[in-house]
């Protein structure tokens, strides 16, 4: 089992402190290189700012889009905070590159404990 550093920005803290409270239960990422190797049973370690916290990975799920994603999640497992699928979408598009990485690579799913 591995430890693998995810690094949220500080203005992005409501989505570390939903990770912490457990009202988000799922972090994605786009599938792109970088995090195919994560699986099952090993550990995120969630750093934003100066906090830090650790939770463990119990499923892992690849999607081809974000549109196949939520047939299979319920959105507000991933983000809390939004009211719709089109503001989530809009969440995802307001991180640079985003799009065009789902696009090739689709996005991860991982179910945290």
């Amino acid at each position: 089992m591995k430890t693998w550093t995810l690094r949220f920005r500080v203005i992005d803290k409501k989505n570390f402190d939903e990770v912490k409270n457990g009202s988000k239960p799922i972090e994605t990422r786009a599938a792109t290189v970088k995090y195919q190797p994560i699986e099952v049973g090993d550990t995120l370690l969630f750093v934003c700012g100066k906090e830090r916290l650790e939770k463990k990975i119990t499923k892992k799920h690849h999607f081809g889009s974000i549109d196949a994603m939520i047939k299979k999640i319920p959105y507000k497992e991933i983000m809390p905070s939004v009211e719709s699928v089109e503001e989530m979408k809009k969440a995802y598009s307001s991180y640079s590159g985003y799009d065009e990485k789902i696009k090739e690579f689709g996005i991860f799913a991982f179910e945290l404990e």
